[in-house]
């Protein structure tokens, strides 16, 4: 690996065990095993840097995969899967998500990050649309990457910051889809 490959990995390896406001730049470098100019070089400084290697990280999450998971595509038991695989990512220790909300309530202390991880949103929304629906993430149009996408992308927000605040009362799966079946039940009746 290059110094560029190095320092991604070293500040994965960072951002798990410090978190983003606790990484420095030296933290880095001594996990890589590079020097404090190659940061620079290569992302132009050590946030945009971690905001690249928090992606990465949420890039190399499972969640099942399309073999792992059960269900139909679109099925509610398809959606009980998906989120059951999420909230078992969520109970594992040090976990992707605690960061997740870090680097939400940090968004105004780094605008040129909280930039970066917008533009991620959609993609974000447009990875969960495909496993609940087994459609290819580059066939799911950006109008569903923006309204399904959005959706599924704001129930993970809340379910991050429900975990991270009280892990004992947080919903699971099966609640989410109760809940999900319940809004449906409704809807038909009207």
């Amino acid at each position: 690996m290059g110094h560029r490959e190095d320092l991604l990995e070293g500040a994965k390896r960072c951002l798990l065990q410090k978190g983003f406001l606790r990484t420095t730049a030296r933290d880095v470098v001594k996990e890589s095993g590079t020097n404090l100019a190659s940061i620079g070089y290569h992302y132009g400084s050590k946030d945009a840097l971690l905001a690249q290697a928090y992606l990465a990280l949420v890039e190399e999450m499972s969640f099942g995969g399309e073999a792992g998971i059960g269900g139909a595509p679109g099925s509610l038991e398809r959606f009980r899967e998906v989120w059951s695989n999420i909230v078992d990512s969520m109970r594992r220790p040090g976990s992707l998500w605690r960061l997740s909300l870090e680097i939400v309530t940090m968004g105004d202390q780094l605008p040129e990050v909280r930039d970066q991880l917008s533009r991620a949103q959609r993609e974000g929304g447009r990875g969960l649309v495909s496993l609940m629906t087994s459609v290819p993430e580059e066939e799911i149009s950006d109008e569903t990457a923006d309204t399904l996408g959005r959706f599924y992308m704001t129930l993970m927000s809340g379910l991050i910051s429900q975990w991270t605040f009280d892990p004992k009362t947080a919903p699971d799966a099966d609640t989410l889809t109760e809940g999900l079946r319940q809004i449906v039940e409704g809807i038909t009746k009207n």
